[in-house]
């Protein structure tokens, strides 16, 4: 949990660089295949501060995690023992490795709009769409809808709401920094015990 927090940390003082954006697409990208933070955490605090470019935020949020899903994907197919494996082992999902397997043979696309929109985590269903040979379009199609949606609604709560939703998260940063580490566990969990 210490590293997570320190991860989150460094995620989090991007927002305040002139490199904002490229640290958003960057982590957009890597949190579909390996890296642990969403950019939700990057994406609200740079929407926060200008609200305005909420939708511009999140479609450099949609179109990197899409790109980094397609990495995810490859990854999967072609490099599954090599890499694909130990990012597998890192987040302690082998015994879920099946079942990931059963829920694309059943419910193909599904199992991605569900990962890419909710808290489970996006990076295992991308390797897992790939080592399964889940068909590619048809995997792209569900990423973008619900990874699109996910940092709509993200940019749209902000865009609406503004500055009284700046305060909000001001005032109850700390309570919203457990819920969202909350969220982040039960999506870990769901995988892990549920799945």
């Amino acid at each position: 949990m210490a590293l997570i927090k320190k991860l989150y940390d460094w995620v989090l003082h991007w927002s305040a660089t002139p490199y904002a954006v490229p640290a958003l697409f960057i982590l957009s990208f890597a949190e579909s295949s390996f890296f642990p933070i969403p950019p939700d955490v990057l994406l609200i605090a740079m929407a926060v501060a200008v609200p305005r470019r909420s939708f511009y935020f999140a479609t450099v949020c949609s179109v990197a995690s899409v790109v980094g899903g397609m990495f995810g994907y490859l990854l999967g197919y072609g490099f599954m023992e090599a890499i694909g494996d130990r990012i597998v082992a890192f987040y302690h999902f082998q015994d879920k490795w099946d079942k990931i397997g059963l829920l694309y043979k059943d419910y193909e696309a599904w199992a991605v709009a569900i990962a890419g929109f909710t808290p489970i985590p996006y990076k295992l269903f991308t390797l897992a769409a790939g080592a399964f040979e889940i068909n590619f379009p048809i995997f792209v199609i569900a990423s973008v809808l619900s990874r699109s949606a996910r940092f709509f609604l993200v940019a749209a709560l902000i865009y609406k709401f503004g500055a009284p939703i700046r305060s909000f998260i001001e005032k109850y940063f700390n309570l919203l920094t457990v819920v969202f580490f909350a969220l982040l566990i039960l999506g870990f969990y769901l995988v892990k015990y549920v799945l």
